[in-house]
């Protein structure tokens, strides 16, 4: 998508407005590749963004309301619909907003560490990012590592590809974290650990996110095993007939469609171990799913091992998950 330039400034005779770093609809509509009717639909049917106003009328958005429209975009490419767009922003908080006081600190230290990385990025330059990669893991945790700095990066780079270049920098750093993730994973199933297998329900993820979601699921009790992306739906119980695992997890970010429930529960129907779903799509499926004997696990790093681990040992029953 179109790279943000530079800010708006009001010439109109609302010139007397503040609008440093505000931005015309016309404007957003080219950054974004979303007509103004669709923006404005937006704004008044769904109230998914909020542009200020000048004294005139004119709509004028910030960098903030353009990188909301970007997330709306990204919510209805994976298949849900707009109506129901506005609940998962609402559990999504942007990046760019401000932190409260007792995060803001951590957030910053986030951003720079963030603007480290693209420069890395930007210059193609595999030994500084390899270099930066060890330093933020000496720092913090492997879930804060990936899903509050990495993966917010790599999502940021994927959706703004408008400007010459920004491509190959996005699949150069995809490429570097696939490498990275996949070592890590391969470690992990090194050990005598029991296991989990973890397969993607085909074209409804990345293979970056797939791998992040294994190591994230991983631990010195559990490895999780991730296979490859286009394994077939209907070989799963055949693979899990040959590998025993403690669970097979399926992936996905998409919105869930109306036959997956029932696809789900027939693929259950023919295992030996349990069946669960992680992602996004687990938490959009969780009504649906209500009553069944498949497992929600969610999409947050810091509560799918832990939902893995009590629903292996049966202390989480799969329609009761908070």
């Amino acid at each position: 998508m179109p790279e943000i330039t530079a800010p708006f400034r009001e010439t109109t005779p609302d010139s007397h407005t503040d609008c440093d770093g505000l931005f015309p609809i016309r404007e957003v509509a080219r950054l974004t590749g979303v007509n103004p009717v669709t923006l404005r639909a937006w704004e008044r049917r769904y109230g998914l963004i909020q542009p200020l106003r000048t004294e005139s009328g004119h709509r004028l958005y910030s960098s903030t309301d353009i990188e909301t429209v970007h997330r709306i975009l990204d919510w209805i490419e994976r298949g849900v619909a707009v109506s129901k767009v506005g609940k998962l922003l609402a559990r999504d908080p942007q990046p760019n907003e401000p932190a409260t006081a007792s995060r803001s600190d951590t957030e910053l230290e986030w951003r720079q560490w963030q603007a480290q990385l693209r420069q890395a990025i930007s210059a193609f330059d595999d030994r500084e990012l390899d270099r930066l990669y060890g330093q933020i893991f000496s720092v913090y945790s492997t879930t804060v590592v990936f899903q509050d700095i990495l993966v917010p990066l790599w999502k940021q780079l994927l959706r703004h590809q408008g400007r010459f270049g920004q491509a190959s920098e996005w699949l150069f750093f995809d490429n570097f974290l696939r490498s990275r993730v996949a070592r890590c994973l391969q470690m992990a199933c090194a050990s005598p650990a029991p296991r989990v297998l973890l397969s993607a329900i085909g074209g409804e993820c990345r293979e970056l996110e797939l791998l992040v979601a294994g190591l994230l699921m991983s631990s010195e009790k559990l490895a999780v095993k991730v296979l490859g992306v286009g394994q077939p739906l209907d070989e799963l119980t055949l693979i899990c007939e040959r590998t025993r695992p403690q669970a097979l997890v399926l992936f996905s970010n998409h919105a869930p469609g109306t036959e997956l429930a029932s696809r789900l529960n027939r693929l259950a129907f023919t295992l030996d171990c349990p069946l669960l779903l992680a992602g996004e799509a687990s938490d959009l499926a969780e009504h649906s799913l209500e009553g069944s004997s498949i497992g929600c696990l969610g999409n947050d790093g810091r509560l799918m091992p832990r939902r893995l681990q009590q629903l292996l040992s049966g202390h989480l029953e799969p329609e009761s998950q908070a």
